[in-house]
């Protein structure tokens, strides 16, 4: 098969075309990459200019959250300071609130009749001579003022002509019967016993000494600074100077005991008259005698040295009573 001149492909003619097209497409490609990184440039630019806008409002907040806190310190400052001062202002409202009762209860007392005129004067009379006897007897032992004090306030309730304190006329009666009914005061009573117990032991000692040595046989009487004889139970003073010096033991033990009841120091009083008794041991001559003082001592030592009344104080409690109500 021949092939003519006419059928050989002809050149391809479009080729300059072709090259401009990939010219074309070189220049968009950079042009492209060119707005690429002109619009990354624009995006960083504006990311770092939201960051430091970001900072700045950090900053900002930070700062008015600071300002925030000191505010709030000052609140609390100022909370602690209001409830301080609401503390001290309730305070004095107690005190105004307690100074009104105070108040009131002395209107509600001035308005009370019984307060008024002769006969608040003698109440309050009474209850001073009540006081004062009360205390008397109780703290000094004063028997005979507190008669005269009671004595005193009967004389001026007595004054008063309302029935209402006629109970307490009666309550009176019978405890300054009662005051009448002790008799002498114990005290003096116990220290009269005392004197009369120290003259009985003390002043017969030596007369019996020599009674018993001028009875004694002739063998005592010339030995009697050689042999002793003392009972088993108990060593007596035989010889002159230990006898003495027993007696005067004694005898200041007895005063002992008359210092304490005149204190009226029951325990003491009773010590004394218990050492007392330990020199009678060496002075007594024989079991009978001694026998009979330790029995008088322990009847000393059992005596009162104060008054008891039990309804002592029964009229100044029950007039106090009657005026609270």
């Amino acid at each position: 098969m021949s092939i003519s001149p006419d059928d050989t492909p002809a050149p391809d003619t479009p080729t300059p075309r072709r090259g401009r097209n990939a010219g074309l497409w070189l220049l968009v490609l950079v042009l492209l990459a060119i707005g690429s990184y002109a619009a990354w440039r624009r995006w960083h630019a504006r990311e770092q200019d939201d960051a430091v806008a970001m900072r700045q409002q950090i900053d900002a907040l930070s700062e008015r959250l600071n300002a925030m806190r000191t505010e709030q310190r000052s609140h609390a400052r100022r909370l602690q300071q209001a409830d301080s001062l609401n503390r001290v202002l309730r305070d004095e409202l107690d005190g105004i609130t307690q100074r009104a009762a105070l108040l009131e209860a002395s209107v509600e007392k001035l308005a009370d009749p019984d307060r008024h005129g002769a006969q608040a004067l003698r109440l309050d009379e009474t209850e001073l001579l009540l006081t004062l006897g009360d205390q008397r007897l109780r703290i000094a032992g004063d028997l005979d003022g507190a008669r005269r004090a009671y004595a005193l306030a009967a004389g001026v309730l007595e004054g008063i002509d309302d029935p209402a304190y006629l109970s307490l006329r009666q309550t009176l009666l019978q405890e300054r019967t009662a005051l009448d009914a002790l008799g002498a005061d114990p005290k003096v009573k116990a220290i009269a016993q005392l004197d009369v117990f120290a003259q009985d032991v003390t002043a017969p000692v030596e007369r019996e000494v020599a009674a018993q040595t001028s009875l004694a046989p002739w063998w005592r009487r010339a030995f009697g600074n050689l042999i002793q004889v003392q009972p088993t139970d108990r060593a007596v003073a035989v010889q002159a100077a230990d006898r003495a010096a027993a007696l005067a033991g004694l005898q200041l033990e007895i005063s002992l005991a008359r210092a304490a009841a005149e204190r009226r120091d029951v325990a003491g009083y009773r010590e004394a008259l218990r050492r007392a008794g330990v020199w009678l041991h060496r002075l007594a001559p024989g079991p009978a005698v001694l026998a009979r003082q330790r029995a008088q001592l322990q009847t000393l030592a059992a005596l009162p040295l104060s008054p008891a009344v039990p309804t002592l104080g029964s009229t100044l409690q029950q007039l106090r009573q009657m005026r609270a109500r």
